[in-house]
């Protein structure tokens, strides 16, 4: 799975559960990007250790370049290439080039130095979040004191990416049956995810080995030096959440102020996350129920129970009778579409009035173009026919991170009734989806791990109480790790809280970006 935070100036929330293309969420320990493994936690998960504070004479080039800054084709916006080795433990292998973006801080007041942004995914563009929303609407008094910057992280967008399929495809590949009724729709299942493994391999055979959270959080490192800045501050949403953590676990003494919002545990194993992750989604999908049951326009019932029900019954149908949209293409509403649509209308709820519509489309007027737009979307799929490399690159970092989740679909068939208790809508696709990392052409290098952080300067963690990619209890178990962590918890819907319209979750984190001020300890934030 993934997460998933939007790059909408109003709201934030892009990049979550991934379905087909990425069922191993999102969290590695050390790979061979050289990361020490400390001695073993209380609970078995071992520690991450920090890294040797002298930089390695070998990696001395990389720490001493000189980016080269360029116009960007946004307005506003210089642009530059950052390189990195590929391959930490052996630098001399050869580099990797990362795009990387800024829009210079506006004034008035101290420059305060970079304020490096990531929307999450793993997968979801730096860039261009940062160029869509970050640089031009986070709060002008950060803008002001910071210079706005954002690196693709390896794999991603404008960084050397992972491909893996043609849209075409791709295409086939997001209709495959994700709730197989039989030994043959199994059978369809595992091959779909067979093709997938196999044309990331065919694309990317060296890359592959060298995209995890760990090599990232390294990659930030050279770009904090770059930049001139002695420590680094942060905010990362959703998966830029572990990848903030895993930067604070390595370069402790060089984490400046951290803001981790939508945060993720990574002490838990891929079947543990995926099924608190599918129970996320039914927390969130219950206060969509009570909120849609309330209104007129609400196609599913007049009950939440009735909705849930409605909506399960849908699912059905459509897994028997695709529904015309209307499309150029071709292409038909089956059920797996039309889930990914409904989650994907989850994570933030000013998304709930359009599936309200989307759903009433394909209920009355047995038509599912709403629901395939909401779909096309999530999968960030153009009108072309084309897609962004999110999926693929959200698949090779979460496979490399953690084990598969399952490695056959006896093992997933055993998992079911854990799935379904989770979620009852929803729980059957997300089990089945767990699936794909089994088949990956790299070994993982990375496992549960916990991340302490010790000697860190105050980090906050921010949870949402019903969060549907990242729930709450993942904020408060990171913010239990963190030798130095704040949480701030802010009790209403959606993913992610930073910039949602809640003037005291806003307001404590512009506090401690601006002064290094944290929080008080068990602030708690509720929608204005």
């Amino acid at each position: 799975m993934r997460t998933r935070r939007t790059s909408r100036p109003n709201r934030s929330s892009r990049v979550g559960g991934a379905l087909l293309a990425a069922a191993a969420l999102l969290v590695s320990a050390c790979s061979s990007g050289g990361a020490s493994r400390a001695a073993t936690a209380d609970d078995g998960a071992p520690a991450l250790g920090p890294l040797p504070r002298a930089t390695p004479a070998a990696l001395a080039p990389y720490y001493e370049q000189k980016l080269r800054w360029r116009d960007c084709e946004v307005p506003g916006f210089q642009c530059a290439t950052l390189k990195a080795p590929l391959d930490y433990a052996n630098p001399g292998e050869g580099d990797i080039k990362l795009a990387v973006s800024r829009k210079k801080a506006t004034g008035p007041g101290e420059r305060l130095g970079s304020l490096l942004v990531n929307p999450g995914g793993p997968g979801g563009s730096a860039i261009g979040y940062l160029q869509g929303y970050a640089g031009i609407a986070y709060p002008a008094q950060i803008r002001a004191r910071y210079d706005m910057v954002a690196v693709d992280p390896r794999g991603v967008a404008g960084s050397e990416g992972v491909e893996c399929l043609t849209g075409r495809d791709m295409d086939a590949y997001t209709q495959t049956d994700l709730t197989p009724d039989d030994g043959a729709e199994k059978d369809a299942l595992v091959a779909a995810y067979k093709r997938f493994a196999e044309g990331c391999g065919a694309r990317a055979p060296k890359l592959l080995r060298h995209v995890s959270t760990v090599e990232a959080a390294r990659d930030m490192d050279v770009l904090r030096a770059v930049l001139g800045d002695r420590k680094l501050t942060y905010v990362g949403a959703s998966y830029g959440t572990f990848l903030g953590a895993t930067y604070a676990g390595l370069f402790p003494e060089r984490a400046g102020r951290l803001v981790l919002d939508g945060a993720l545990d990574p002490s838990l194993s891929a079947d543990r996350l995926n099924q608190e992750q599918t129970a996320g989604f039914e927390t969130a999908f219950q206060a969509f129920a009570e909120d849609c049951a309330r209104r007129d326009d609400c196609p599913l019932g007049r009950t939440p129970a009735q909705v849930g029900t409605n909506l399960s019954a849908l699912f059905k149908r459509l897994d028997a009778r695709p529904l015309p949209t209307g499309e150029a293409g071709g292409r038909k509403l089956g059920e797996s579409l039309a889930t990914t649509g409904v989650i994907a209308a989850m994570y933030d709820e000013g998304a709930w009035p359009r599936l309200r519509q989307a759903l009433t489309q394909a209920v009355r007027d047995q038509n599912g173009a709403g629901l395939l737009a909401l779909s096309d979307g999530y999968f960030e799929r153009e009108a072309d026919g084309d897609y962004s490399n999110l999926m693929y690159a959200n698949a090779a970092v979460n496979c490399l991170d953690l084990p598969a989740a399952y490695a056959t679909p006896d093992e997933v068939e055993r998992a079911l009734p854990a799935f379904e208790k989770a979620s009852p809508v929803f729980g059957r696709t997300l089990a089945w989806a767990s699936l794909n990392c089994a088949y990956w052409p790299v070994k993982p290098t990375g496992g549960p791990h916990r991340i302490e952080a010790k000697g860190a300067a105050p980090i906050v963690v921010v949870g949402t109480t019903r969060d549907p990619a990242t729930p709450y209890r993942w904020a408060r178990a990171l913010a239990s790790q963190l030798s130095s962590a704040r949480l701030l918890t802010y009790d209403g819907d959606g993913h992610t809280a930073y910039g949602r319209g809640s003037d005291c979750v806003d307001s404590a984190i512009n506090t401690y970006l601006l002064r290094g001020t944290p929080p008080a300890e068990g602030k708690r934030c509720s929608p204005s």
